[in-house]
């Protein structure tokens, strides 16, 4: 294990004193930063970028250039999995990720392969070796998934959809097979996260973007209960390591108490909540991550230093905070806004 140079985020994971609340922000590898832009280009496509790790490695690398940040995270996609399962993921101008053969029917859930992580995801591997071997232990790298809910929903609607009608059908006529569609990708995901702690990153994320359109009952039934068989598998295959895990619900407020009981350490936290509310649910069980609203991002830099100081005063006193935006920065942010944001987060932390 390399011994980091910056271990905020760790020692911030483990709710631990810190000498400033440490701060890393949600797509901060992305099209905001012209230097990305530069690259994007010469890889020719998105999904070109995502697949050929030096160029991912160069991508991720950038903001920690730009920005004292207390965490790289690793540039890749939530629908790699998908893909290296078959389904032909693309990205559409204009419309986003979209799968060229989408799950149909129950014999195209049953014939689902489980990805061997270290073969159909190699290129995921090889940049989280060189994103962790360019960072030499300056702060910990972020590994991350979609979880298996939110990963389902694209699969069986073929392209993003708020709504997703297909698999909300599912929910009332084919509960069975959309459970075996889960702990299909619950494997998976099992498998691919346990992959890249081994390649190098010392924390992963869950992203669980689209939890937040269920109601309570489908929220623990077809993704909490498969989030949490998750974490317990990474524990259990990464016995010595002990890497925390971070779990992003999207719209998942009202969730977490029973978010805080699924063996995660770190809940990361929407900005339509208040973390002081929040810290009252949760007590001591986990740290929290977030929470201000990227579009703040866009404003003056008062309101920018003054957005980031209420942020920490709603978390208040003592440890366990990591800043971070409620959800990923938007490409309209002018990249000088960022060194504002996280100048105003470690000046008036310290100072506190």
């Amino acid at each position: 294990m390399i011994k980091l140079k910056n271990d905020r985020l760790l020692r911030a994971i483990r709710r631990q004193p810190v000498d400033m609340t440490p701060i890393w922000i949600m797509r901060q590898a992305g099209r905001y930063l012209p230097e990305y832009r530069v690259v994007r280009q010469k890889a020719g496509s998105f999904l070109t970028l995502c697949k050929t790790p030096e160029l991912a490695c160069e991508v991720a690398l950038q903001p920690l250039a730009r920005y004292p940040l207390d965490a790289a995270i690793l540039f890749s996609d939530i629908l790699t999995i998908p893909d290296a399962m078959g389904l032909g993921l693309q990205f559409l101008e204009g419309e986003g990720p979209a799968f060229e053969k989408p799950l149909h029917s129950a014999r195209d859930i049953q014939n689902l392969p489980i990805p061997d992580p270290e073969i159909s995801l190699s290129y995921v591997l090889e940049a989280v070796r060189l994103i962790a071997h360019e960072l030499d232990g300056k702060v910990p790298l972020i590994g991350f998934s979609g979880s298996p809910w939110t990963l389902a929903t694209y699969m069986v609607e073929g392209k993003a959809n708020k709504a997703f009608p297909k698999i909300q059908t599912m929910i009332e006529e084919e509960s069975q097979l959309l459970h075996l569609l889960l702990q299909k990708l619950t494997d998976a995901v099992s498998l691919y996260l346990s992959a890249q702690i081994k390649a190098g990153v010392q924390v992963v994320m869950i992203f669980d973007t689209w939890g937040g359109m269920l109601n309570t009952p489908q929220y623990q039934e077809y993704s909490l209960q498969y989030v949490k068989q998750i974490i317990a598998n990474i524990a259990a295959t990464n016995l010595t390591s002990q890497v925390p895990v971070v779990l992003f619900t999207k719209a998942g407020g009202q969730w977490l108490e029973l978010m805080a009981e699924s063996g995660c350490d770190v809940i990361g936290v929407d900005w339509e909540v208040s973390l002081a509310d929040a810290r009252k649910k949760v007590g001591h069980k986990v740290a929290l991550q977030g929470n201000l609203n990227p579009a703040i991002l866009c404003q003056s830099e008062a309101t920018i230093r003054a957005e980031a100081a209420r942020v920490l005063a709603d978390f208040g006193d003592g440890c366990g905070h990591i800043f971070n935006l409620g959800h990923g920065i938007t490409p309209d942010v002018p990249p000088e806004n960022v060194a504002i944001l996280v100048d105003a987060v470690h000046t008036l932390s310290a100072r506190n």
